[in-house]
C-alpha cells in the first residue's frame, strides 16, 4: 500500500504541475471571450454546412474540428468548447511526457516534471499557439500516449507469447506482469484455473493496447496534419506484425478529411507550388535553419514567434535545451531499464527525433525545395506536408526522454564522486539537476508566460454577427468582401486573422484559400470562389453573380482590403441588414442548378466513426486496463 501510496502522490504531483504550466502559458485565455488570432477562430456558434464537413472546394484542411464545433456549440458556447481542447491538449501534452518517462525509464517525480517543462515550455507550443493551431497542438500532445500505447502493445503481445510456450520471461517488463508469468505455471493448482484462464489477462492487455491507439489517432486526428503526426509516431514504435492493424486504425480516424477529399474533390487537385518556399522552415538568429529546427523552433512565419527568439536569447535557449538533451542521450540509447521492448521504443523515438529536425532542415535547402514542389504538384494530398516545421513535433518525445535520463547521468555522477553516496543524497542530486534543468528551459523564454507575452487574449464580437445569421433565412452560398481571407477588426488586435465569416454563418461562405506569405500569394485549390470574388471587385452584375450560385454577399466594414468596384454590383442587390460593422445583401434569383450532389450522409458517417474512436478507444482503454488489474491480483492463500 506505501509502494501504491507513494505511485499515486507521483502522478498527482506530475499532473499538478503539468496544469499549472498550462495555466502559466494560457492564462488570459482563462476568461470570458473568444480566440481570434491568425489561423485560431472560434465564434459563439458554429454550423454544420458543407464546408464545415469538408465539401466545399478548398482541401478540407480544418476537418472535423470544424464539424465538432459545429455539432457541439449548440449546446455549449463554441470559444468555451475551443479554449477547453487547448487547455486539455497542452495538459496532456505535458502529463504524457511524465508518464512516458516513467514508464519507459522508471524516472523519479524531479526527471518526470523536467520531461513536462520541455514538453509544455519550448518554441514549438510557444510559435504555434501564436500561429493559432490549436487544434494541431491536440496532435501534439497525442503523441507521447501514442508512444505509450505501443510500448502496452508490444509488451502484452511479449507477455502472451511467454504464457503460449510455457517459457520464462528473461526481461522485466513491467513489475506486474512477473506475477502472471510465475502463475502461467501452476495454472491447474490452488484455485484449478485453466490455461484459458491464465491466458486471459494478455488478451485484455491486448485489447487495451489497441484501443488506447485508436483513443490517440482519433485525438490527434482533429486536423490531418495532427494525424499522420500520430500515424508516424506509431508506425517507428510498433511491431512490424502490428502495422496492418495500425494502419486501419489510423485510416479510420482519418475517414473525415480522407472521404471529404474524395467527394469534394479538392485534395485530387494539385497545390500550388509558391506554398513551398513560403512555408519553408526559417533561420532564427544565429541558428541557422538546422540550429532553429533542432532548438524545436524555426516556423515560416517571422511574426508568429517570441519576441526572446528575435534576440541573442534563441541562441542561448537552443543551446541549453541540446545540452539538456545530449546529457540524456547514452542513457535512453542504452539503459535495460524498463526491458527489451523499452529500449526498441525509445531508440525509435531516438531516430524518430533525428529525422524530424534532419529532413525539414533538407527541405528547406534549394534542391530540397525542388523535390517538395514536385511532390505538391504530381502527388495528390502532398500540401499537407508544405509547412515541414509542423513534423519537428515528431522530435519531442525523444527530447523529452533525454533530459529526463540526463537529470539521472547527473545524479549517478554525483554519486561516484561523493564519499557518502545514499540514497538521500541520490535523491537531493536528482532534484538539484532537475531544478537546473527546468530553470535553463523556462528563463529564456521567459516571454512564452501568460499567453506568449500577452499576445493570445479574448475578444468580443459585435452583435451584428449574430443578427446577421439571424437574416440568412435561404440556403445559397454567401460571398464576403473585402476580397480575402485574413480580416484586421478593430477587436481582434494588430495579427491578422482569419474571417470568422465561415464559422459564423449558417450557410456556406466561398471563400479562395489564398495565403499571403513571406510577401507571395499561395493559391487555393478551388475555382468558383476566385470567380466571384473577380466578379464582385470587376463590378459585375447581379445575374452574374447568381449564374454562379451566390444568395448572398454580406461586407464587412471595419477591416481593411480590396473592394475594388463592388459598389456597382452592391447597388443592384437587396440589403437587408446593415449597422456599423456588418452589411448584408440578398442576390435575386441564384441558379439553382449548381446545386452538388448530396454526399453529406457519406460525410457524416466518417465523422461518426471517428467520434466513436474518440470517445469509444479512451473507454475501452481504461476498462480493458481494470481488467488486467483484477485478474492480476493474486489468489487469496487458504489455510
Amino acid at each position: 500500500m506505501g509502494d501504491g501510496g507513494a505511485g499515486l502522490r507521483v502522478r498527482v504531483v506530475a499532473g499538478a504541475y503539468s496544469a499549472v504550466l498550462v495555466a502559466v502559458l494560457v492564462g488570459p485565455l482563462l476568461g470570458p471571450g473568444y480566440l481570434l488570432l491568425r489561423d485560431a477562430v472560434s465564434t459563439p456558434r458554429s454550423y454544420l454546412t458543407g464546408s464545415a464537413l469538408g465539401l466545399g472546394d478548398s482541401a478540407p484542411r480544418a476537418v472535423p474540428q470544424d464539424a465538432l464545433l459545429a455539432a457541439v456549440s449548440p449546446l455549449v458556447d463554441g470559444g468555451l468548447i475551443v479554449k477547453a481542447i487547448l487547455v486539455l491538449a497542452l495538459w496532456a501534452a505535458g502529463y504524457g511526457a511524465a508518464v512516458l518517462v516513467r514508464e519507459l525509464l522508471r524516472a523519479p517525480l524531479a526527471a518526470q516534471l523536467v520531461a513536462v517543462t520541455v514538453a509544455l515550455w519550448n518554441p514549438y507550443v510557444a510559435e504555434r499557439l501564436l500561429q493559432g493551431h490549436w487544434s494541431l497542438l491536440a496532435g501534439y500532445a497525442a503523441l507521447p500516449w501514442t508512444a505509450l500505447a505501443a510500448y502496452r502493445l508490444r509488451g502484452s503481445s511479449h507477455t502472451f507469447h511467454t504464457l503460449r510456450t510455457g517459457g520464462a520471461c528473461v526481461k522485466r517488463v513491467k513489475p506486474m506482469w512477473e506475477w502472471r508469468v510465475r502463475g502461467a505455471a501452476k495454472a491447474n493448482e490452488g484455485r484449478g484455473r485453466s490455461r484459458r484462464g491464465a491466458t486471459r489477462r494478455p488478451y485484455a492487455e491486448t485489447l487495451g493496447g489497441w484501443a488506447a491507439l485508436a483513443g490517440c489517432f482519433a485525438a490527434a486526428g482533429l486536423t490531418p496534419t495532427g494525424a499522420l503526426l500520430a500515424g508516424i509516431t506509431a508506425t517507428v514504435t510498433v511491431r512490424r506484425r502490428h502495422l496492418p492493424g495500425t494502419l486501419a486504425l489510423l485510416v479510420a480516424a482519418s475517414a473525415p478529411w480522407l472521404t471529404a477529399t474524395l467527394l469534394s474533390g479538392a485534395g485530387a487537385e494539385p497545390s500550388d507550388p509558391a506554398g513551398i518556399p513560403a512555408f519553408a522552415a526559417r533561420a532564427e538568429p544565429g541558428l541557422g535553419t538546422l540550429g532553429s529546427l533542432a532548438g524545436l523552433g524555426g516556423i515560416w512565419n517571422a511574426d508568429a514567434v517570441p519576441d526572446s527568439r528575435t534576440t541573442p536569447l534563441a541562441l542561448l535557449a537552443t543551446l541549453l535545451l541540446l545540452a539538456i538533451v545530449v546529457s540524456g542521450i547514452s542513457a535512453v540509447a542504452t539503459a535495460e531499464t524498463g526491458g527489451r521492448e523499452s529500449l526498441r521504443i525509445r531508440r525509435a523515438l531516438l531516430a524518430l527525433a533525428g529525422a524530424a529536425v534532419v529532413l525539414p532542415a533538407l527541405a528547406a535547402t534549394g534542391w530540397g525545395m525542388e523535390v517538395m514542389e514536385w511532390l505538391v504538384v504530381n502527388v495528390p494530398g502532398a500540401g499537407l506536408l508544405r509547412d515541414t516545421q509542423k513534423y519537428v513535433a515528431l522530435a519531442v518525445p525523444a527530447y523529452a526522454l533525454c533530459a529526463a535520463a540526463g537529470c539521472g547521468a547527473l545524479a549517478s555522477r554525483f554519486r561516484r564522486t561523493s564519499t557518502a553516496a545514499t540514497k538521500s543524497n541520490e535523491t537531493t542530486a536528482t532534484a538539484l539537476a532537475a531544478t537546473a534543468f527546468i530553470a535553463f528551459l523556462v528563463l529564456p523564454l521567459f516571454d512564452l508566460a501568460w499567453g506568449v507575452g500577452g499576445a493570445m487574449r479574448t475578444v468580443h464580437y459585435p452583435p451584428g454577427w449574430r443578427h446577421v445569421a439571424e437574416r440568412i433565412d435561404t440556403p445559397g452560398d454567401v460571398a464576403v468582401l473585402p476580397a480575402g481571407m485574413f480580416r484586421r477588426f478593430p477587436y481582434s488586435g494588430a495579427a491578422p486573422v482569419l474571417d470568422p465569416a465561415p464559422r459564423m454563418l449558417p450557410n456556406d461562405v466561398l471563400q479562395t484559400g489564398e495565403l499571403p506569405v513571406r510577401g507571395r500569394t499561395v493559391s487555393g485549390e478551388g475555382t468558383r470562389a476566385r470567380e466571384v470574388e473577380t466578379l464582385l471587385l470587376q463590378g459585375g452584375s447581379a445575374q452574374d453573380l447568381a449564374r454562379l450560385g451566390v444568395e448572398w454577399v454580406l461586407v464587412e466594414r471595419t477591416t481593411p482590403g480590396p473592394l475594388g468596384e463592388s459598389k456597382t454590383t452592391l447597388a443592384q442587390l437587396e440589403p437587408v441588414y446593415a449597422d456599423d460593422h456588418l452589411a448584408l445583401y440578398r442576390v435575386p434569383g441564384p441558379d439553382p442548378t449548381l446545386a452538388t450532389p448530396d454526399h453529406r450522409w457519406l460525410a457524416v458517417a466518417a465523422h461518426l466513426l471517428w467520434a466513436v474512436m474518440l470517445i469509444g478507444g479512451p473507454t475501452l482503454a481504461v476498462v480493458a486496463q481494470r481488467m488486467s488489474r483484477i485478474e492480476n491480483r493474486p489468489p487469496a492463500v487458504e489455510h
